[in-house]
């Protein structure tokens, strides 16, 4: 399980996302129930060195036997290797680079046999600024059991600021909007309409995200709603789904992508010969 958490504003977007990933089985009766968590996945990825371009998952955390950040890499190989099709970095735009994604993880997807036997789903999140492009954009397409959806944008360019969340999203859309699918449909059960629903909380929606933030702050705020929904699950009843380290990366215009925060297997006191430790 995962919760994902993009913004954008004026400078920047950010990218942050947790660590946890669940191993789900089914019982006899043909329940899904989650066996195992682990607390290190990788679901923020540098999609394309040297541009900026950031990219992040939720959902399945395996295509067959190669896990998506593994993926994700050779996606990375792809979209710069010259004897295939590269990105032209001089005309490219997001658009396009989501929807190459799109198709790469579609054709993974498709060489499964068989397919999950369980409800599933794999949501892919690609952010950045396009080669003339002067400001950011945030796409994403979905996989959910077995239905290709085209990407969607998220985020467009003339947005001068945009909240937006996947994965586990109860606790944020809570704080943000006071609601979520489990209240909706009580009040529907108690005679409100889809529209009052609407109408009530956008009037007391919290306004957290303004498009004048400083990068440091966007970075603060997605920091938060991350780590909001890392404690909501780790008091709530049942497995503790949303954990391990947060892992944040931005996008500006002229510095293009940086880390923020990330975690690494290994000691760089051990592995000193690899000094490039932030960009890979």
């Amino acid at each position: 399980m995962t919760v994902c958490v993009a913004i954008k504003v004026h400078d920047c977007i950010v990218f942050a996302a947790d660590s946890a990933t669940s191993l789900v089985s089914t019982d006899t009766d043909g329940r899904s129930l989650v066996s195992n968590i682990w607390q290190h996945g990788i679901k923020v990825f540098n999609l394309y060195r040297g541009l900026p371009i950031v990219a992040m998952t939720a959902g399945m955390g395996h295509l067959g036997p190669a896990s998506i950040s593994n993926l994700a890499k050779d996606l990375r190989l792809e979209l710069s290797d010259t004897r295939a099709a590269p990105l032209n970095i001089e005309s490219y735009t997001i658009e396009q680079v989501a929807n190459r994604a799109r198709d790469f993880f579609v054709g993974k997807y498709n060489a499964i046999y068989p397919a999950p036997a369980n409800p599933h789903g794999l949501e892919f999140w690609v952010g950045g600024y396009g080669a003339k492009g002067a400001r950011g954009e945030v796409w994403k397409f979905k996989i959910e059991n077995g239905t290709n959806h085209p990407a969607e944008q998220l985020a467009r360019a003339e947005d001068d600021e945009k909240l937006v969340w996947g994965g586990q999203i109860k606790a944020i859309s809570r704080l943000i909007h006071c609601q979520d699918n489990e209240m909706n449909v009580a009040l529907v059960q108690r005679q409100l309409t889809a529209e009052d629903i609407t109408a009530v909380c956008q009037e007391v929606s919290t306004p957290l995200v303004h498009s004048s933030m400083p990068v440091q702050d966007a970075i603060d705020l997605a920091d938060f709603l991350v780590d909001l929904t890392k404690r909501y699950f780790a008091f709530l009843p049942g497995a503790n789904v949303v954990g391990g380290d947060t892992e944040i990366a931005t996008v500006t215009k002229h510095e293009g992508f940086k880390w923020i925060k990330r975690k690494h297997y290994y000691s760089e006191q051990l592995n000193r010969r690899d000094t490039d430790h932030a960009a890979r």
